[in-house]
């Protein structure tokens, strides 16, 4: 499956961003632009993952694995060769492990920002939260004033409301999302369950390593010891949370590089 991506850069080292859960490529865009700008020998795509933003809708039996591969075949159909750097946020961090291990060949390095290899527990997944809002939420509203109003009148902040209003469509009547709700909360209880800590113990695997938010709680010091013994380094940045990318883009730049 080809999916909606858009590039940045020009430069002859292929290089894979991918979003977290609920959000788009557009959410990667500013550091994209920012890596390239201090890196032009960079070429990055952006995709938005199956399921998200403008790409097509997710399938029944989605998984990482699954994921992981529209994300490849995406990549060569825009010309990508050969194995690429990925660089993943949160559930993007994951199909970027999945792919490490069903599609080996696509990758040379992994960058995990704020995710780590093991099942995400229910009662750490922000994500899972914004998904229960979001599932009370009306399937359309007026306009998105109004969308807007039910989401924060049910407890989100207003930030994380301007963040989802982003998958809001105008058509005639109102608005509408864009995603299938109810399939991204079925695939939400797929992919947190999932453990990818072979992708991260094998001894023939891609060299790994893992920026994580020190005000997160996605990445455990237990993680951290388990991935560091496995030879995956992981740096903190101190003053960041789970959008360590927006939190602190300036270090995470400076990791990138």
């Amino acid at each position: 499956m080809v999916l909606e991506s858009f590039q940045v850069g020009e430069g002859e080292v292929p290089t894979v961003m991918l979003h977290g859960f609920l959000g788009t490529g557009r959410n990667l865009r500013s550091l994209a632009a920012a890596w390239s700008a201090a890196d032009p020998s960079r070429r990055i795509l952006l995709p938005d993952l199956t399921g998200h933003g403008t790409s097509p809708a997710l399938p029944s039996n989605s998984d990482l694995y699954s994921m992981a591969r529209d994300v490849v075949d995406t990549a060569r159909a825009r010309g990508f060769d050969g194995a690429f750097d990925w660089v993943g946020h949160s559930l993007g961090g994951r199909v970027t492990l999945a792919a490490s291990l069903h599609v080996p060949e696509a990758v040379k390095s992994v960058s995990l920002l704020d995710i780590a290899p093991g099942p995400v527990p229910g009662d750490l997944s922000e994500s899972g939260k914004v998904l229960g809002i979001l599932l009370q939420a009306p399937a359309r509203a007026e306009n998105r004033r109004a969308m807007r109003a039910e989401l924060t009148g049910r407890g989100l902040s207003e930030p994380l409301a301007d963040w989802l209003l982003m998958n809001l469509v105008t058509e005639e009547g109102g608005v509408r999302w864009r995603f299938d709700r109810q399939a991204l909360a079925d695939l939400h209880s797929r992919v947190n369950d999932t453990d990818l800590w072979a992708a991260v113990e094998r001894r023939d695997g891609p060299p790994m390593r893992c920026l994580r938010g020190g005000r997160s709680k996605y990445v455990s010091d237990a993680d951290v010891a388990r991935m560091v013994a496995a030879g995956c380094p992981v740096e903190t940045a101190p003053e960041a949370g789970h959008f360590v990318h927006v939190d602190a883009q300036p270090a995470v730049l400076a990791w990138l590089r």
